[in-house]
Formats: C-alpha cells, sequence, structure tokens
C-alpha cells in the first residue's frame, strides 16, 4: 500500500488523520475517453479511437472496480481486442505488484515489476495512489484512463463496430439513463464506497455513520429487488454490474474484515438470490476469484489485519439455483 510523490514511491497507508478518521477516496487522475472515432469523450483529450489491439487492460481480480471492466470485457465480446495482465492479489509495501515467473500474474506488455512503473511511465512526475483498473493505449504510450465508471462506459458502445463485439448487448441503454444514473449515484456513496468508509474509518463516529448508511441502502435494495428482476428496467444494465461487484465480496470480506456485520448478503433473500442470477449469466463466474479476493484484503491491508492471517470460510455457493426468472 502506498502512493507515488513527484513520481517517487512512498510507502504510506491513507491519511485519515486529516479528515477526522473519515476514509476520503482520491479522484482518479486519467480521466481520457476512448470513442469510436477518436473525438474527445466526456472529459480529457482526444484521438484515443476505438481499435483492435490498440489498448491493454490491467486489472486485479481482488478489485471490485477492476472487475466491473473484467465484466464488460467479457460480455462485451471484446478479449481479442483488448489483451489484459493481472497484478497479484498481495499489494504490500510496493503497491500493486506483478510475479514475472508466474504468467496468471505478469506484465505482459512491459515486463513490470510494479504497477507504479507503468504509472511512472505516463507521466513520470506523477503524485497520487496508483489504483486498478488502468487501460493503456499502447499506440500513444500513455494511460488513457484509471476511472472504472468510464471505461465500462467505453467497453459499452466505443468498440461495438469491431468484428465480434456484441454490439446489441446494451448496459447504459439511453432510455434508462437517468434512473441508471440516479440508482449508481446511491450505491456508489453507501455500498461501493461505503464498505471502505467503514473498513478504513478510524473513528467510531465515522465508522458507525458509513455502517448506517451502507445498511439503509442495503434494506432499500433488498425491497427494490423483491419485485424485479434487475435494478432499472426489465434488462440488466451496468447498475447491476456495479453492485454486483460489492456484493459477490461480502460475505467472504466486507462482513468481517471491514466491520460490516449487521447481516450477510446471504440474510437477504431477494439479495442473495440476486447475486447469484448475475454470477450465473454466461462468463461472469469466470471473472470471479475469491481466493485472490480473500488474499487480497486480509494479507495486503496489515493496518486492519496486522497478523495476515487469511480465514478459510465462508462457504459460498453462487451455483444454487436462484428463482428470479419469474420477476419481471
Amino acid at each position: 500500500m502506498g502512493l507515488l510523490v513527484d513520481g517517487e514511491w512512498y510507502d504510506k497507508w491513507y491519511d485519515t488523520d486529516k479528515t477526522g478518521g473519515k476514509f476520503e477516496r482520491e479522484a482518479a487522475r486519467f480521466r481520457n475517453w476512448v470513442t469510436a472515432d477518436g473525438a474527445p469523450g466526456a472529459s480529457g483529450e482526444g484521438n484515443f479511437k476505438a481499435e483492435s489491439g490498440r489498448y491493454h487492460l490491467y486489472v486485479s481480480m481482488a478489485c471490485p472496480w477492476a472487475h466491473r471492466t473484467l465484466i464488460f470485457r467479457k460480455l462485451k465480446g471484446l478479449e481479442p481486442h483488448i489483451s489484459v495482465s493481472v497484478v497479484h492479489p498481495d499489494m504490500v509495501e510496493n503497491g500493486w505488484e506483478f510475479r514475472p515467473d508466474e504468467d496468471a500474474h505478469r506484465d505482459h506488455l512491459h515486463d513490470f515489476r510494479f504497477l507504479h512503473q507503468l504509472y511512472t511511465k505516463a507521466a513520470p512526475t506523477y503524485s497520487g495512489r496508483v489504483t486498478v483498473p488502468a487501460l493503456w493505449d499502447k499506440q500513444r504510450q500513455t494511460i488513457v484512463s484509471n476511472e472504472s465508471a468510464d471505461i465500462i462506459r467505453m467497453f459499452n458502445a466505443a468498440f461495438d463496430h469491431l468484428d465480434g463485439v456484441r454490439s446489441e448487448v446494451d448496459f447504459y441503454p439511453q432510455a434508462l439513463q437517468a434512473e441508471i444514473d440516479e440508482v449508481n449515484e446511491r450505491v456508489y456513496h453507501t455500498v461501493n464506497n461505503g464498505v471502505y468508509k467503514a473498513g478504513f474509518a478510524t473513528a467510531q463516529d465515522k465508522y458507525e455513520a458509513a455502517y448506517t448508511e451502507l445498511f439503509r441502502s442495503l434494506d432499500w435494495l433488498e425491497e427494490r429487488l423483491s419485485s424485479r428482476r434487475y435494478l432499472v428496467g426489465g434488462e440488466l444494465t451496468e447498475a447491476d454490474w456495479r453492485l454486483f461487484t460489492t456484493l459477490i465480496r461480502f460475505d467472504a470480506v466486507y462482513f468481517s474484515h471491514f466491520k460490516c456485520n449487521r447481516q450477510r448478503i446471504a440474510d437477504y433473500p431477494s439479495l442473495s438470490g440476486y447475486v447469484r442470477d448475475l454470477y450465473q449469466e454466461s462468463g461472469v463466474a469466470g471473472t470471479v476469484d475469491i481466493g485472490q479476493i480473500k488474499r487480497h484484503y486480509y494479507v495486503s491491508q496489515r493496518t486492519i489485519n496486522p497478523t495476515q492471517v487469511v480465514p478459510v470460510g465462508p462457504a459460498l455457493d453462487f451455483e444454487a439455483p436462484h428463482g428470479r426468472e419469474r420477476l419481471s
């Protein structure tokens, strides 16, 4: 765990003293967009045209933010067009790292040892956290974006003209965008980032505030999903996948490690069925690695778990019937 300051790496945990014990997530620094024709996107500069083989995605199997991009890469049929490298689940004094002797955790593009080397290749005097996902442009030799919310929208639409891409699959349909954005806003602040606000808090009141908001939203989601199969409309949208990557980690990590222990997702009938429903979508199971997820959190976050002992349980069965086909 650490950060870059003017291009130099420092092993440093989050500083919550200046916020009174509250965890505040740093905003992504690279916010360019890949577009079909290379025109500028919603932020940043242009000239990032969607082309087969041009982009390389850096992810962790453990990270919920990176997990979103892996799901979109799979479900949109982008695997032949966008290559990928997966960091090792351990993120300790050198941050996210690669293992050159392990093909599964090697940097297949640059043979870097540490992810922070990628960031300083893109910006030699970069200051900030070094995060996944990071989308690299092989042509311009820079990071296009390290914001998962933007990357999944690029993957959703920018590459639709390429051979084999599932252009008929649209996780952000125009008619539902306002409602998707509204759901995303609440889920991001209170659930996706809410578990981190609880887990990384260093003051009792900040922890309890995050804990309260988290379970208020989980109760709301349970009620919402009791009468509908998906969060928005009658189809899978990005709102579902953004929520899914937090829920799939909840019982294995957030419940105990982050002290989000009022109840498990397994104790919510609708939410637990919903997680199984999404997990059983074709191709999604291959993006989930509970072993790497547990190892990352319990080994890497030594401030929270100084022994680095990884729990054996819990027993999780995402293959069990979900029964949600009956819902409209």
